[in-house]
Order: C-alpha cells, then sequence, then structure tokens
C-alpha cells in the first residue's frame, strides 16, 4: 500500500495530466514514476503502443528535482536513421550536405533537465553505442567534431519492444539495456484494465461534446459490457478513435452493442487465429485419422494378397493376427493431440 503522501502524489499526477482510471496495475506503474522520481536513476518504461507510455516520463520530472528545467521528448522511430546522431547529438557547421551551422542536439539542449526517448528500440547500433557512453560518461561528440562536450541529463526511454529478442537477435546492446533499464515500469494494455475502459470512454465522450459543442453520447449496459470484452489492440489511442467516431455518427444517442459493434473492427474482436466455428474438433479428427488408418490397412492387405495368394484365405495361418500391420490392439491405442 503507498504512503499517504505518495497516494497524494499519483493523484495529482492523474489530474495533471488526465490519466483515468483506478486499475491496479496502472496504480502500480504510477506509484513507481513518483517513488523513483527524486532518484537519479534511469527508467525504461514498457507497454504495448498507445498504452499512454508518455504520460509517465513527465509524471518522473515533474515529481523530481530537475522538473524547473527543460523537458524534451524524442520519437527515435520517426527520425530517419541519417540524421539521428545529429539530432541527438548535434553537429558542426559544414559535417555534412545541408550543416550550414552549428547546432546543438537534445542532450545538450536538455542540460540539467530530463530526456525523453520513446521507441528507443529503433535506434541504430552506433547511435546506441553514442547512447552508451552519454550514460556512462555524461560525455559526447557533435558530429564532425573533435571536442568531447559534457552533460547532466537524465534519460527515461520507452518502448514497445520485446527488449530480451531485441538483444538476441543482435538488435540493441544488452549493456545498453542494463543500463536504461535500472528501473522499469510497466504499463498495463487496455484490456487488462476492466471498468476503467467505461470510465475513460465516458470522459473523452465528454471532452469531445464539450470541445464541439454536439450532445454527449452515453452507454447502455450492455454496450458497456461490450467496450470492457474488446482487446483493443490499439489500446487507449483505439479507444479515442472509437468514441470520437460515435460522438459525430451518433450524436445524442444512448450507445447500444448492436451500435457499437458497428465501429469495432470484427477481426480483433477475439485472441483466436480463426474463429471458433473452424477449428476443427477432437472428435472429427480422430475420426478422419481412423479412417485414414483403416483405408492404409485394407491397401496393404490388397498388396500383400496380390503377392500371396494364401493370404485372407480362413484355412491358412501364414499370416497370424500378430504379424498384421496394424491391430485392433495398435488402433485402440491411438490417440490424437489436442
Amino acid at each position: 500500500m503507498p504512503t499517504d503522501n505518495t497516494a497524494n502524489k499519483i493523484q495529482q499526477a492523474k489530474l495533471r495530466f488526465g490519466i483515468v482510471g483506478n486499475n491496479q496495475a496502472l496504480n502500480l506503474a504510477l506509484e513507481r514514476a513518483v517513488k523513483v522520481a527524486p532518484h537519479e536513476l534511469s527508467v525504461l518504461i514498457i507497454g504495448e503502443s498507445g498504452t499512454g507510455k508518455e504520460f509517465f516520463p513527465k509524471v518522473i520530472h515533474e515529481n523530481s528535482s530537475r522538473r524547473h528545467n527543460k523537458y524534451f521528448a524524442v520519437n527515435c522511430g520517426a527520425i530517419p536513421e541519417g540524421t539521428i546522431d545529429s539530432e541527438l547529438f548535434g553537429h558542426e557547421k559544414g559535417a555534412f550536405t545541408g550543416a550550414i551551422g552549428d547546432r546543438k542536439g537534445y542532450f545538450e539542449e536538455a542540460d540539467g533537465g530530463t530526456l525523453f526517448l520513446d521507441e528507443v528500440a529503433e535506434l541504430p547500433m552506433s547511435t546506441q553505442a553514442r547512447l552508451l557512453r552519454v550514460l556512462e560518461s555524461g560525455e559526447f561528440i557533435r558530429v564532425g567534431s573533435s571536442d568531447v562536450k559534457k552533460t547532466n541529463v537524465r534519460i527515461v526511454a520507452a518502448t514497445n519492444v520485446n527488449m530480451l529478442k531485441a538483444i538476441e537477435d543482435g538488435k540493441f546492446r544488452e549493456d545498453l539495456f542494463y543500463r536504461l533499464s535500472t528501473v522499469t515500469i510497466t504499463i498495463p494494455p487496455l484490456r487488462e484494465r476492466g471498468e476503467d475502459i467505461v470510465m475513460i470512454s465516458r470522459k473523452f465522450a465528454a471532452d469531445f461534446a464539450e470541445k464541439n459543442r454536439t450532445d454527449e453520447i452515453t452507454f447502455d449496459t450492455d454496450a458497456r459490457w461490450a467496450l470492457m470484452q474488446y482487446r483493443w489492440p490499439g489500446n487507449v489511442r483505439q479507444l479515442k478513435n472509437v468514441v470520437d467516431q460515435l460522438s459525430i455518427f451518433e450524436s445524442g444517442k444512448t450507445i447500444t452493442k448492436e451500435i457499437l459493434k458497428n465501429y469495432l473492427p470484427a477481426n480483433t474482436q477475439s485472441t483466436l487465429p480463426t474463429t471458433v466455428k473452424n477449428v476443427p474438433s477432437y472428435e472429427s479428427e480422430r475420426e478422419f485419422l481412423f479412417k485414414m488408418v483403416f483405408s492404409l490397412k485394407q491397401e496393404v492387405e490388397e498388396l500383400r494378397k496380390n503377392i500371396d495368394p494364401s493370404v485372407g484365405q480362413p484355412p491358412s495361418k501364414a499370416i497370424n493376427d500378430s504379424e498384421s500391420v496394424l491391430n485392433e490392439e495398435e488402433l485402440g491405442d491411438l490417440n490424437v493431440v489436442d
């Protein structure tokens, strides 16, 4: 249980950044962010795309001693590989075509503050080596320069990638991963947040109506249940899109389950790779396999008759039951993997 002071900071963070919900996993993530904030440690935030990872570096920054200094957020996946080093570390005039003057990078601009590196797993390996040096010594070199510069920046990174697999595949440096993940914070996906989904939907509906001066939509009981049962592969971002569409085209209505279905992609409503009705049953697989085995046995018997005419004649004991290719006891032991 968080202390009263921590609980107050969690509530303040929710109000300040518009974080809606009381899910236990969400509150635990916020508690970790509030508690780690005063300590000069690197933090790695892990969660699916659209879960709201971008709010947590802000919570950390606002609850740290750096809160009066600059805060920068950089989407590493949105910057071309050829310019990412210049964006992060700066460049000297003439370092490359188009470098018409000296330029500070984010590490210089954020000196004394906090730098949020979103989609950090998208960084090229060469940039990862530069980032590791900054984390270890606070030193970096501008592109096209040989002068070592110093910076005092706190790094908070985020990813929706399985980092251990990225390391195994040779796409991310193991030493950098452990430098970044001194403390990890895991953000739960929307589908695991239960009644939070309904609370967030109401908030989005109210915000849309107020901003656009339209009649607010509401959700009936079945629609609320459907919202909680849906998988939400796009998480909070997808939920907002759905509520915005409903607010436009169903303005002022009470949303039913039937109406809601028209705004939810059907191919993402189940975690199964195929629909249940297309999944073969155990009995059908077993029946098919037995038919195949009996057919194979008949073909073998016919082949043996052609080779030895005495096969299959009642007086003959040339072939007894123990010599049959597939006897009844073996068939009885045959199992189909479920």
